[in-house]
């Protein structure tokens, strides 16, 4: 087999561009994804100098930077015109070639990113408008159930609103965090002032900073004056949602506005006064996110203030037929059905179901149920999804017929209870359906139809594959 050829196919199929040059700065690898990105042809960079290519980069050019130094840049956000006159937003990572000790050349790995950019900008303007309504959309008379501990939460939540505290609300995916948080800025002070709520996973971490920040023109190659959000939301209340995911080095700058209540947009010397107040979101336990280094110690104890757990539905069994009747009687309006009723064994199963979906899974059986279902109809188990079926074991053929008669034994000899027997079935499916997809949590949760946090917490809860 020829390395080079293979090494060339590599280049060539990969999704991000790679430049090469040698010491003098002169191009010896340049793949497609790069030329794509940068709107150049390979023939017209290959042993051209770096500068000559693209002028523009000057002084900010990441390669002669590590060519001069040997040290590596790693995720440098760059904004520069090629010589084309085309405009490139990427993030780049570029490193030294070393050989016996010297520096040989420098190679960089290329992330366009010019999309996410203009929807970024987009988002900023869309923000605006949001800020501008000066509104939550929730507030607590719109979070339903009539369990205590629903009950209990709430008026925690309410005493909470009227503080000036900033908040961290911790709880499962689909248990309804940022309609407690949207209903704690409504019951506030603040409730005439703006509220915006950022998700810190949905943005790449090279344009969260300036998404928050805001920018001053001249900071980088193509940035203008920018308000960010801290700037847009001064007076009301900024939720982040999954905050874990903000980098570790954008957490230190939340925790000085939390500490100071000063920001400085990015590429500016003056510091900028704001009063916001933050309500922090994470689906995971934040002490061990701190354990894992995804938070930061400091802030989670500044946040943690006020710590607020929303009891997920396995919590609140007493709202399960509260949420069955409601979300059908939703339905019915929705789809225009009629529906006889819900027989006892959905019921049965409802309550005896550990809902890793919450609230949300709940509602998308009712709803993928009765879109199958015809006016007048009960409610039944067959009307289920079919991982809720593989959970029942509800198939008909001889294999699984023999093993439903051997659990049905167990719990007729009072061996085990239906619970029990429900739970070695499901572990039994998850345990087969995760080899036979490679041990891969995405496409087993695919499989079985349910989230991948739901699926991580019955591989922990039946201790599979760790």
């Amino acid at each position: 087999m020829n390395k080079l050829r293979v090494y060339e196919q590599i280049l060539a199929k990969l999704e991000e561009g790679v430049h090469v040059v040698n010491k003098e700065g002169k191009t010896v690898i340049y793949n497609k994804a790069m030329a794509e990105i940068e709107g150049m042809k390979a023939e017209d960079v290959i042993e051209q100098n770096l500068l000559h290519v693209l002028p523009a980069l000057g002084y900010e050019s990441t390669h002669m930077e590590v060519l001069k130094n040997g040290k590596a840049i790693k995720s440098k956000y760059q904004e520069y015109i090629s010589k084309q006159g085309k405009k490139i937003v990427a993030v780049n990572s570029t490193y030294p070639i070393m050989e016996k000790g010297e520096i040989a050349g420098s190679f960089e790995i290329s992330k366009d990113i010019t999309y996410m950019r203009k929807m970024s900008e987009k988002m900023l303007e869309l923000y605006s408008e949001v800020v501008d309504s000066k509104k939550g959309t929730f507030s607590f008379a719109d979070i339903l159930g009539n369990s205590q501990e629903i009950i209990d939460i709430i008026e925690q939540c309410k005493q909470v609103a009227v503080t000036s505290s900033n908040v961290l609300i911790v709880g499962d995916s689909g248990t309804g965090k940022e309609m407690f948080a949207q209903s704690i800025h409504n019951a506030s002070l603040r409730r005439d002032k703006p509220i915006v709520a950022e998700n810190c996973a949905a943005i790449p971490e090279n344009l969260l900073e300036s998404i928050l920040f805001g920018t001053t023109k001249g900071s980088f190659t193509g940035a203008e004056n920018k308000e960010g959000l801290l700037k847009q939301v001064d007076g009301g209340t900024l939720i982040l949602d999954e905050i874990n995911s903000m980098p570790i080095s954008l957490q230190s700058k939340i925790l000085r506005v939390l500490e100071t209540k000063r920001y400085r947009p990015i590429g500016s010397n003056i510091e900028n006064q704001v009063d916001v107040r933050i309500i922090a979101i994470t689906n995971k336990d934040p002490i061990e996110l701190v354990k894992e280094g995804k938070l930061r110690e400091d802030l989670f104890y500044r946040l943690s203030v006020i710590n607020i757990r929303i009891p997920n539905l396995q919590e609140r069994k007493g709202d399960i037929e509260f949420f069955t009747d409601y979300y059908i009687k939703y339905y019915e309006e929705v789809l225009n059905k009629k529906l006889k009723g819900v027989s006892s064994e959905v019921l049965r199963f409802f309550k005896k179901y550990d809902w890793p979906g919450n609230i949300r899974e709940l509602k998308h059986i009712i709803e993928g149920a009765m879109s199958m279902m015809k006016d007048g109809e009960t409610l039944q188990l067959k009307h289920m999804p079919y991982y809720i079926q593989n959970i029942l074991n509800l198939r008909t053929d001889h294999s699984n017929s023999v093993y439903t008669e051997d659990k049905t034994e167990k719990i007729i000899s009072k061996q085990k209870t239906l619970e029990e027997v429900m739970e070695e079935i499901e572990k039994d499916i998850i345990v087969k359906l995760f080899h036979d997809n490679g041990n891969n949590i995405s496409r087993t949760a695919e499989t079985l139809g349910i989230k991948r946090q739901g699926l991580q917490y019955k591989l922990k809860k039946y201790k599979i594959g760790i």
